[in-house]
């Protein structure tokens, strides 16, 4: 790191005149000249706008705010209704055009993005082939158990008859 040394000598100045060879930039020094003193509090950016989330109403909720609205008969109520609750005149005219229509299950939210493309009964259908696949492994071993005791059994009778005669002719 290469200092270079400014003849004024001003405390302020001389921390703004060192700098290394990378650094181009000087308001961060002079920044950092000026809050020598103060206290270092971070502070948000105002200009940086968190990303705002969709907001979502269940039916029961579009339901209460409707029965409200409904009752709002004075001047001025349901202004303050949609007011208090954050709501546009276009969403209660939405919603009852919902509510007339008889949908109730178009007052729930529906689950945003693409339709799944795989049938629902797939998963429980593979499921039950991978069972069936396994239950057939398990039969096929199952008979090759039973024949080799079948045939264990034939070959104790024949050593069994084998050893009889023998005793019966002495």
């Amino acid at each position: 790191m290469t200092i270079k040394k400014v003849g004024v000598s001003t405390t302020a100045t001389l921390a703004a005149a060192t700098r290394s060879e990378g650094e181009r930039s000087e308001p961060e020094w002079s920044v950092a000249a000026a809050n020598v003193g103060a206290e270092s509090t971070t502070r948000p950016n105002p200009e940086v706008v968190a990303k705002a989330k969709r907001r979502r109403f269940t039916g029961a909720y579009k339901q209460k705010i409707l029965i409200a609205a409904d009752a709002a008969k004075l001047t001025g109520t349901l202004g303050a209704l949609l007011r208090r609750e954050h709501l546009y005149s276009s969403m209660l005219v939405n919603w009852r055009r919902e509510r007339d229509a008889g949908i109730l299950e178009a007052l729930t939210p529906a689950k945003r993005g693409p339709k799944s493309k795989q049938n629902p009964l797939d998963a429980e259908v593979d499921k039950l082939r991978r069972q069936n696949a396994c239950l057939t492994e398990e039969l096929r071993k199952a008979a090759i158990i039973i024949d080799v005791q079948k045939k264990l059994a034939t070959l104790l009778e024949t050593l069994a008859s084998q050893e009889e005669s023998p005793r019966k002719r002495a």
